[in-house]
């Protein structure tokens, strides 16, 4: 075992709106993800650019977070459509050997041998993230930049499964009408489609015996039932591998964000999911409680893309979903124009909202390390809000946006019980007068504003380390 684990994730039969290891334990999953965490990006006839990873890792870790989207922009060398300047990726899993030259001039890939460099990448990142306690899920492909390409940056051009990009006659023609290689995510291609499996067998094979490992299929994959098809495929595929090895991991299929109906992702077999906004928008504003037909990872890039409040990550958490945050940590390289805050570019790790958002999910994941999350559900009723995560009669978490009086139904509640009020903008707890069950109450926490109630009659006692422990009184 690696750690800081307890053996990989799996489904939780007590409460499945969450994953639990070899304790029994739900473990709720939350933090930042960024786009460099694998591939350096950088603009063409620029220094190349190397993230600070073990940074970032540090970042997380100072915050409490142990959840991120592990990033992969590994199917093309160049090309992104939120630039007019080429964007560079590197590395890639195919040894580039010719004979011949690729569309970007480099020497065409060899789809049967893969490049060693990018799985020691692969697997020593992965283990970084493991040291810090964070659980990764590895994306296998990515396609946004596909679904959004222009005539001048359309990435399939640099794709190795191209029929000019590679030695191994991998010759399907992936475009739709409209240039988009959309067909390249489909069983229609069945070239593309075994080179696909060969690559994601040497992933699933070479990260299996890291115990903080889950897949996830695709980023942001155009949403047609073609593409739902071959992600369900894959979902089979993953598992099929894995049947042989020592080790079984979480497979997810995410959103492509906006308007798509996520009635689908709840019935397709992935383990877990990122839903879109829903058809009022539900999940970037009222998230509707989770209901453990799916362990839901509410995570902002397939809601707003840049955005999110703290707000919503308590109306998430409380709600019985996992929150995750795009985080701009490592910005995207380029001028984007069209994430910007008036003249302040969003795409920016000091970002002013970024750092709240930073530090108020790892205050939602300390919470749940206090309290009994096999036992913690939903219960709009609870509480004026209707944000309340709780074990009726032993323990609440309720959040309240509004600030001033809010209400409490304990009446199915014996005994008295302890109470604090947490900060979201501070950190700080402050302790409140404790309450005895068997009624409602009226509530109002020390300090203006948005606030996290927590009552409980025990809970566990962590370390003091950080500011969510400072109390006053």
């Amino acid at each position: 075992m690696l750690r800081n684990f307890h053996g990989p994730l799996r489904h939780n039969p007590v409460n499945p709106r969450y994953f639990t290891d070899d304790t029994g334990e739900a473990v709720f999953l939350t933090g930042s993800h960024t786009w460099a965490s694998m591939n350096d990006m950088w603009l063409d006839g620029e220094p190349r650019q190397d993230m600070d990873y073990p940074g970032f890792l540090q970042m997380m870790s100072d915050h409490g977070h142990n959840f991120m989207r592990f990033w992969q922009f590994n199917m093309q060398s160049r090309c992104a459509p939120w630039n007019e300047k080429d964007t560079l990726f590197d590395p890639q899993p195919f040894l580039r050997t010719g004979p011949g030259k690729a569309n970007d001039g480099l020497l065409k890939y060899d789809l049967e041998k893969p490049n060693p460099f990018y799985y020691e990448r692969l697997v020593q990142r992965l283990r970084m993230a493991a040291d810090k306690g964070i659980y990764a899920s590895v994306m296998l492909f990515e396609a946004w930049a596909v679904k959004w390409a222009t005539p001048g940056q359309n990435a399939w051009t640099h794709y190795p499964f191209h029929p000019q990009n590679n030695v191994n006659g991998c010759n399907d023609d992936a475009r739709m009408p409209d240039g988009r290689a959309w067909k390249m995510f489909s069983l229609d291609c069945p070239k593309i489609l075994a080179a696909q499996k060969r690559y994601v067998r040497e992933v699933v094979t070479r990260v299996n015996a890291l115990e903080n490992v889950l897949f996830e299929i695709c980023n942001e994959i155009p949403f047609t039932p073609e593409a739902m098809s071959w992600q369900e495929e894959m979902c089979r595929y993953v598992r099929s591998v894995e049947k042989d090895l020592p080790n079984r991991h979480p497979v997810g299929i995410t959103a492509e964000g906006g308007d798509q109906d996520n009635r689908d992702l709840f019935a397709t077999s992935a383990d877990w999911i990122s839903p879109s906004n829903g058809e009022v928008f539900e999940y970037r504003y009222n998230p509707p409680a989770a209901d453990g037909s799916k362990v839901v990872v509410n995570d902002t890039d397939h809601l707003w893309g840049h955005g999110c409040d703290t707000g919503w990550i308590w109306k998430s958490f409380l709600r019985g979903h996992n929150v995750l945050f795009m985080d701009p940590w490592e910005p995207i390289p380029g001028d984007l124009d069209w994430w910007q805050d008036g003249d302040v570019s969003r795409n920016q790790r000091y970002y002013h909202v970024w750092d709240d958002a930073r530090r108020n999910m790892g205050y939602a994941r300390r919470l749940s390390l206090m309290f009994d999350m096999n036992r913690c559900m939903p219960i709009q009723t609870a509480c004026t809000s209707t944000y309340c995560l709780a074990w009726e009669g032993e323990q609440y978490l309720a959040y309240f946006p509004a600030g001033g009086f809010e209400g409490l139904d304990l009446r199915k509640a014996k005994g008295v019980y302890q109470v604090s009020w947490l900060d979201p903008a501070t950190g700080i707890t402050h302790p409140g007068k404790p309450l005895n069950g068997g009624t409602r109450q009226a509530l109002c926490a020390p300090f203006p504003g948005p606030s996290v109630l927590l009552c409980y009659r025990n809970r566990k006692e962590l370390p003091k380390r950080h500011a969510i422990y400072r109390e006053k009184g």
